[in-house]
């Protein structure tokens, strides 16, 4: 009865009601939206790499160093001997250790150079290894596995030829032509940047390399693909290392270790205090975001709550047939409150609508562009929460022509 009489009302003003709640089911769409990509994209750099200790690079910023051995973003300010790798390998306190080779790429794809070992320690998320949908792991020189995203953009399959060109850029004249690689094999998708890479050996890594001097290839080079395939080649420098240690006890020794490591400048990180850092970085970022959004909802808040409040000198006649009936002045208090709270809920369902819808269009843009993988369930603990609290300050600010109403009751009354 109360709620039909409320709708009732709603419906006699459908007019500003619809208006009000186009304004109220954007602002919500945005705000949820902001809310759900910022969970999201955290959660997506947290799950980016898991079960490594340690990464150790050149000395340089912690950021940088995560950011380009984890991320494939930007590039090394300089590279590791290949000695100090052995000899950091060899630690008794070391339980494996992935050597890692950037600076090339394929059609805008980073390729990255490592050992076998890459596919049977490395994990994402929590503690998920990496599955091969097709093929397997890459054993002669000239093998490449490809992530996800690469197969499904480029459309390559098992068994297809692809020649890499020299550096990062996405459009490049230096190509390793000569000596193209063959897929063996494509991983499942992870939702990290591992979907983005090219994987090859740091083998197949030399061998492309073998007769380039300072970026340039040296002209009639007498080597073929058969004898480099046949060579024992090993890397003279690598980029980057991950490490995985026999305890957790032995992180920051190790680490204390590294960075005083006198062959060579090096540093070690800690991958999961560099990505709070890096998430501590965006923080402003996300909180302006939010301010934003907020600031939205409660305009749009308030446009109801005017709209109900200017819907009081309409409604003259119904206030005056309601109390005529015997209705209270606390009911009419109510009955507003509820036609606000309507409206709200209405406009959470049109928004959270909207917004899956949006994510559903464009999930495939955000992971080839952004490589973020959007989960299109939007609620979530957060979600649910941010809708209690809309709902709740829709409520508060329909307080305002809640008690308009109530003293207009009265008023009519005497």
């Amino acid at each position: 009865m109360f709620g039909k009489l409320a709708l009732k009302s709603l419906m006699d003003r459908k007019g500003s009601v619809i208006l009000s709640l186009m304004a109220m089911t954007v602002s919500i769409f945005v705000l949820l939206g902001v809310e759900h990509v910022r969970h999201q994209a955290k959660e997506s750099f947290s799950n980016t790499v898991s079960g490594v200790d340690l990464i150790v690079g050149a000395r340089t910023g912690s950021l940088n160093l995560l950011l380009y051995s984890v991320f494939r973003i930007g590039s090394p300010t300089n590279n590791i001997r290949w000695q100090s790798f052995e000899s950091i390998a060899a630690s008794s306190k070391v339980k494996w250790a992935i050597p890692i080779s950037l600076g090339d790429s394929h059609k805008g794809f980073r390729v990255f150079g490592t050992s076998r070992d890459y596919f049977q320690h490395f994990s994402y998320g929590e503690k998920h290894p990496l599955v091969f949908d097709k093929g397997e792991a890459f054993v002669q020189v000239f093998d490449v596995v490809i992530g996800s995203e690469v197969a499904k953009q480029l459309g390559y399959q098992l068994g297809d030829k692809l020649v890499l060109a020299h550096g990062v850029a996405k459009t490049s004249f230096s190509l390793h032509d000569d000596r193209p690689f063959q897929i063996v094999g494509i991983l499942t998708a992870t939702g990290t940047p591992v979907d983005q890479t090219l994987h090859v050996s740091l083998q197949g890594i030399e061998a492309i390399h073998i007769d380039w001097q300072q970026g340039v290839k040296m002209p009639n080079s007498a080597i073929t693909q058969s004898e480099l395939e046949q060579a024992h080649l090993r890397p003279k420098s690598i980029t980057a290392i991950m490490l995985g240690l026999e305890s957790k006890m032995a992180t920051f020794h190790v680490q204390r270790k590294i960075n005083n490591y006198a062959q060579e400048p090096l540093m070690a990180i800690l991958p999961g205090v560099a990505l709070s850092e890096l998430w501590q970085m965006m923080g402003v970022l996300e909180n302006t975001l939010i301010l934003v959004s907020a600031l939205v909802f409660v305009s749009a808040c308030l446009g109801v709550s005017a709209m109900l409040l200017s819907s009081i000198r309409e409604r003259g006649r119904e206030i005056q047939l309601l109390r005529a009936v015997g209705a209270p002045p606390s009911f009419l208090f109510l009955l507003i409150e509820l036609e606000a709270l309507l409206i709200t809920v209405f406009s959470i369902i049109l928004g959270a609508s909207l917004l899956v819808a949006c994510l559903v269009l464009s999930q495939d843009y955000l992971v080839a562009h952004f490589g973020l993988h959007i989960n299109i369930n939007v609620l979530n603990e957060s979600s649910i929460y941010l809708m209690a609290t809309m709902i709740t300050a829709s409520i508060l600010i329909a307080a305002i022509p809640s008690f308009s109403g109530y003293i207009n009751a009265i008023s009519n009354k005497d």
